[in-house]
């Protein structure tokens, strides 16, 4: 049996960490015309999420940048038992990644408060420089993925190599799908438990981050 020296969590973001989909949550509030068309599309897998992102921020005037910014630190909603994880993988050695689809300007500032260093947080950033939004893509898809996924979850996963690492992934939509197929460990919510089931991959449920924690203490005890 293969030994392995460490546990790694890639743990999304928008709807795993947060409560809401911060992303839809800023295009719904501020509402430009023809935004849900691309959300649906996203979802439904008809448009890369990097091609649909960029689409609905392109919505946006840059001269709400403010209240942009705003809205979204000041609207999100942390996961009850977040910071126990991130007290537990601190105490038991397991590293913490947070992977996300999100956005430099409103990722940062939410996670600030608990400390995670800034090289273990990867994300979509994001230019206000024109006049409107525009998102950048520091973390491209790279063979084999070709899915256009934006901020590409498996080219980071793959950085930390099965035969030395047990990887376990925590999300809720279908942009973690591919990160979850390749994952030792699922922790899955909402639109990845219908995917994961759909197409059999092994996953555990989960509503709040003490669910983790207690399976993962199961982990670490057998």
């Amino acid at each position: 049996m293969t030994q392995v020296n460490e546990r790694i969590i890639f743990c999304d973001f928008d709807g795993t960490i947060t409560m809401n989909d911060n992303i839809v949550a800023i295009i719904r509030h501020f509402d430009p015309p023809g935004w849900q068309q691309i959300v649906d599309d996203v979802i439904a897998e008809r448009k890369s999420i990097r091609k649909g992102v960029g689409e609905m921020f392109r919505l946006l005037p840059t001269s709400k940048k403010d209240e942009i910014i705003d809205y979204a630190v000041n609207n999100a909603v942390i996961r009850e038992g977040f910071a126990e994880l991130i007290r537990f993988c601190r105490y038991e050695g397991i590293d913490f990644y947070v992977t996300s689809g999100g956005i430099d300007f409103f990722v940062y500032p939410i996670l600030a408060r608990f400390d995670i260093p800034r090289d273990r947080i990867f994300c979509n950033g994001s230019d206000f420089s024109g006049e409107r939004v525009e998102i950048t893509w520091p973390h491209p898809c790279e063979p084999p993925c070709t899915n256009d996924c934006g901020m590409c979850k498996t080219t980071i996963m793959r950085r930390f190599p099965p035969e030395r690492c047990e990887r376990i992934v925590i999300g809720d939509s279908v942009t973690d799908f591919e990160a979850a197929k390749l994952a030792d460990v699922v922790f899955a919510r909402s639109h990845l438990t219908e995917k994961c089931k759909a197409l059999g991959v092994p996953f555990t449920p989960f509503e709040t981050f003490y669910d983790v924690i207690d399976a993962l203490e199961e982990r670490v005890e057998s």
